[in-house]
C-alpha cells in the first residue's frame, strides 16, 4: 500500500460533514511549503485535500483551524475537476506540530471558582 507523509498548515478551519449513512468526515486543505530553488526563488506552495473519518473526525474538528500545523500520514487521493487535478491524503494518522495561533480564551471560558482550593478540602 503506497504511503503519503506530509507536514504543512492548515488553510482554513476544518469542516465536519455526514455521508448519507452517517459516517462523519472531516476535510480541510492542508499547505506544504516547497522551499527555495537554487537561485533563491520560492517554489509554489502545494496543497492537499484531507480526509479524516470517523470518530478522530469528530473529536479533532475544533483543534484543526486555519494556522494550525500538522504532519499527516495516510493514504495518497486524487480527484479531478473541471480539468484539474487536485491532490488529497486519506488521513491514518495526525500529529499536531504547534505553532498555531492562540485564540483568546474569553471570560466566561474561565474557571468560575478562583478561590483558594484549601478552603475546599473536606478534612
Amino acid at each position: 500500500m503506497e504511503m503519503l507523509i506530509i507536514a504543512g498548515t492548515v488553510g482554513k478551519d476544518a469542516e465536519l460533514r455526514r455521508t448519507n449513512n452517517g459516517d462523519a468526515v472531516l476535510g480541510f486543505s492542508v499547505a506544504v511549503d516547497q522551499g527555495k530553488d537554487k537561485n533563491g526563488n520560492k517554489r509554489e506552495t502545494r496543497w492537499y485535500d484531507a480526509s479524516l473519518w470517523g470518530k478522530r473526525a469528530e473529536s479533532l474538528q475544533l483543534y484543526i483551524t486555519k494556522g494550525t500545523k500538522l504532519t499527516l500520514q495516510g493514504r495518497p487521493t486524487a480527484r479531478e475537476h473541471q480539468g484539474k487535478v487536485y491532490m488529497g491524503i486519506a488521513v491514518n494518522d495526525l500529529t499536531f506540530m504547534g505553532g498555531a495561533s492562540q485564540r483568546e480564551t474569553s471570560q466566561d471560558q474561565q474557571p468560575e471558582h478562583q478561590g483558594d482550593l484549601d478552603d475546599e478540602i473536606p478534612f
